[in-house]
């Protein structure tokens, strides 16, 4: 197996201490938001032998297995991250894979550039993720009931925010809950910007159920993504706690760190609190308008210690091994690839010592035993 040295992506809405303070690192004073493990181009984590890429590219089925790549072709379908939010992010959905796999031929078709800005579709894969709290995270994921939401925006007294509450209360619920977003974001930019300060005012003024949006708007004042936020629930996870985010599902991460896993692919529509592009068509084309729970999941305990976080897509699948002291060793072995990603004590996998945030990858059938105190987090494959 091999030890993996991993990138930091220093984007303005990670915190500047979290990550440091899992790796036992200095705080350099700027954001580290996500630790990529990988085979992304964007960038591949690094090892003994080359980068990721350049490994699997010299033998993917020797790296893969033959399985592996009969499904999913010859590259690694998922990239694994720590993602350490210190200001909320952009408020966003993925395609699914039919509909990036249009839209990646559209745009390609019209000559649209991959690194414009107003690009949608980077690629033709789909992007589902899933996200698993190591300390309490906070986020918003699927729309709230619309009453629910009526009743939220009613509770600020803002007089400009009483068509929405009106149109949430008139129609069925995905009628309504489209209508409401459509008129958000197509808003009048002058009036939306009074609005949305009138809001946050009232929101700061309140608190309680109030606060993360007072929150938002104080990272992203005047943005329109303000109001839409408050059309979706508020989630806090508890660590070892997770939610799935499948397509079309409206979210945006808040606050904490996690270990986050997701389909290989780049596609991102967003809907607000971002300076970067909105197509609000497209946008509107994707977004599944059903209101429903979130979804909070908890690891399902599986053979040898491993607890499985379920997910119905087969690009990736976590697991989690928290290891007792003086436990024994835990064989990991695979057809499929795996990342081993270490979050907590001290882990030996095969011949390396993994420290918190110290990760290797395991090529499918390298034999792989575990043992040590902790918590080990595995990155594999459904093929």
């Amino acid at each position: 197996m091999d030890r993996l040295d991993n990138t930091i992506r220093p984007y303005a809405w990670g915190s500047t201490t979290a990550i440091p303070r899992l790796l036992g690192t200095e705080p350099t004073g700027e954001p580290q938001a996500e630790m990529w493990m990988g085979a992304h181009p964007g960038a591949p984590s690094r090892t003994d032998r080359g980068t990721l890429v350049e490994v699997i590219d010299a033998d993917p089925e020797k790296e893969l297995g033959p399985d592996s790549v009969a499904k999913f072709g010859p590259r690694l379908p998922f990239l694994l991250k720590l993602l350490a939010a210190g200001a909320p992010l952009s408020l966003q959905v993925h395609p699914d894979l039919a509909q990036a796999k249009e839209g990646f031929a559209d745009e390609e078709r019209r000559g649209v550039p991959v690194t414009a800005p107003h690009r949608n579709y980077k690629d033709a894969n789909h992007k589902p993720e899933l996200i698993c709290a190591l300390t309490e995270f906070d986020g918003l994921c699927g729309f709230r009931d619309p009453l629910r939401a009526a009743d939220l925006l009613d509770g600020l007294g803002v007089d400009s925010l009483k068509p929405y509450v009106d149109l949430l209360h008139a129609h069925p619920e995905e009628a309504a809950l489209r209508e409401v977003l459509t008129a958000i974001l197509t808003a009048d930019p002058e009036e939306m910007t009074h609005t949305v300060t009138e809001t946050a005012a009232a929101c700061d003024r309140l608190g309680g159920a109030y606060a993360p949006y007072a929150d938002i708007a104080h990272h992203y004042p005047g943005d329109p993504g303000v109001i839409a936020a408050m059309l979706l629930n508020h989630v806090r996870l508890q660590p070892g706690e997770a939610l799935f985010l499948g397509a079309g599902v409206p979210h945006a991460y808040l606050d904490g760190l996690g270990v986050e896993i997701m389909a290989n692919s780049d596609n991102v529509l967003r809907c607000g609190l971002t300076p970067k592009h909105v197509d609000v068509p497209e946008l509107l084309r994707i977004v599944r308008f059903e209101a429903g729970d979130p979804g909070v999941l908890r690891p399902e305990a599986g053979p040898d210690g491993e607890e499985v976080y379920e997910t119905p897509i087969d690009e990736f699948r976590l697991s989690r091994y928290v290891l007792p002291e003086g436990g024994t060793t835990h064989d990991l072995t695979l057809l499929t690839p795996q990342i081993l990603l270490c979050t907590a004590g001290s882990v030996r996998a095969g011949d390396h010592e993994l420290s918190p945030g110290r990760s290797v990858f395991v090529p499918a059938g390298e034999k792989a035993g575990v043992t040590g105190t902790g918590t080990l987090f595995r990155a594999t494959v459904v093929a």
